[in-house]
């Protein structure tokens, strides 16, 4: 069994963040381990608030995990300022051994400001140069890369720009295209797309955490990037497609869905 590490927020209502990480951690046949880098306030209706973990706890969640278990892939996800991501960068590069999957998170579905604004700039400086590979929203990759992307080209044009940056694979997922959901990674020389159908729900809470954790379970089973990224992205098609209708706002995918139907016991 490979060992997942998620670091990033809490979702008290269970379908992003830490929440998410482990139950797909669970699914692709993982053991699922948690640095908690921030709680959250929210639920199916939106973010409402969130409380930064201190640094030296943050620190010490990576030491604890890495000093006693075998960690065969790293998720970083929710990473809101900028001591937080120097708390990680500097404990988790005395661990180089696993590859890392950074989904930068920075503003929720709702609206909330998860990333501060002046944290922008360090977690490209620090954290880029950990991750094996990272996973921006159309959103957050026009942030980071200061262009606007409307088209798959466009998608490519920003994939370019980050892996500049020092990151060896560049995801951008097209979650936010107006045509259908293609995904498009860039390893340097050659740009693959991942066409997507557009699946007609509301409930879609939680799914770049997913994805992005999906892709680190499959890293650490030896999948190659691409295969990973093919996998997990099938995976997470499915979940949506047997979304939970849970609460009253944005509803969870439905990450257990593999593991309910070896049960027999489908929701």
């Amino acid at each position: 069994m490979k060992h997942l590490l998620t670091i990033a927020g809490s979702d008290c209502s269970g379908g992003a963040g830490i929440q998410a990480d482990l139950k797909t951690f669970a699914a692709l046949g993982g053991f699922g381990m948690s640095v908690i880098t921030a709680v959250t306030v929210q639920n199916t209706q939106g973010v409402r608030d969130s409380q930064d973990i201190r640094p030296d706890i943050i620190a010490g969640q990576i030491k604890a995990v890495f000093e006693d278990i075998r960690v065969d892939a790293v998720k970083i996800g929710m990473v809101s300022c900028i001591e937080t991501i120097d708390a990680i960068s500097d404990t988790l590069a005395g661990y180089q051994s696993a590859p890392v999957v950074l989904d930068p998170v920075m503003i929720s579905k709702s609206g909330f400001r998860l990333l501060s604004r002046d944290a922008i700039g360090e977690l490209v400086r620090k954290l880029f140069p950990l991750a094996h590979m990272i996973t921006p929203n159309i959103p957050e990759a026009e942030l980071i890369a200061g262009i606007t992307i409307q088209t798959t080209a466009d998608m490519e044009k920003a994939a370019r720009q980050l892996h500049g940056l020092g990151v060896p694979y560049v995801l951008i997922k097209g979650g936010h295209l107006a045509s259908d959901a293609t995904d498009i990674l860039y390893d340097g020389s050659v740009s693959r797309q991942f066409p997507g159908k557009r699946i007609q729900t509301i409930h879609t809470h939680g799914t770049g955490c997913t994805l992005s954790a999906a892709i680190a379970t499959l890293l650490a089973k030896g999948d190659p990037p691409a295969t990973a990224v093919a996998r997990a992205k099938a995976y997470v098609t499915e979940c949506i497609s047997n979304a939970l209708d849970i609460g009253k706002g944005v509803g969870p995918l439905n990450h257990l869905l593999p593991l309910y139907r070896q049960a027999g016991r489908v929701p």
